[in-house]
């Protein structure tokens, strides 16, 4: 794979440690839903200003015709994954432990999406992988 098809990689995974970081930083005192209200303001108003500042002269009227069912249904998956995080912090998992369980219980889950929705082939090597998930959470979490 070229060297420019792993920038959003990278994207992703210092973004996701700030967003682990955040998550775990939520103080006790305020209802994660009212944070997130907040965060949600700022993301709303980021994606639009960075709209325009790669796309300038671009019409967010003419982009909102080509939605689809996707973008509202992943906005309720991002505010369950969001409350998620935030009590499964407040419940008392650590910062290690805690991501690194959901994440091979998700890889172990898209493999059965990426099966029965997508015909992705499911082969020994990912096999393997899901027994490796599995041992991993056990031992993380012994």
């Amino acid at each position: 794979m070229p060297i420019q098809a792993w920038w959003p990689i990278g994207l992703i995974v210092i973004s996701n440690v700030f967003y682990h970081i955040c998550s775990r930083q939520t103080p006790d005192t305020i209802h994660p839903l009212a944070s997130l209200s907040v965060t949600y303001l700022i993301g709303a108003a980021t994606s639009v200003a960075v709209y325009f500042l790669i796309d300038r002269g671009g019409s967010l009227a003419q982009e909102y015709r080509h939605l689809n069912w996707s973008a509202c249904v992943l906005g309720i998956a991002i505010v369950g994954l969001e409350v998620g995080s935030i009590y499964m912090y407040k419940l008392g998992w650590n910062l290690n432990t805690g991501h690194l369980t959901h994440s091979a219980l998700l890889a172990i889950a898209l493999l059965l999406v990426g099966y029965l929705f997508y015909h992705e082939a499911i082969t020994a090597n990912k096999l393997i992988g899901i027994v490796l998930c599995l041992a991993g959470i056990a031992f993380l979490n012994r």
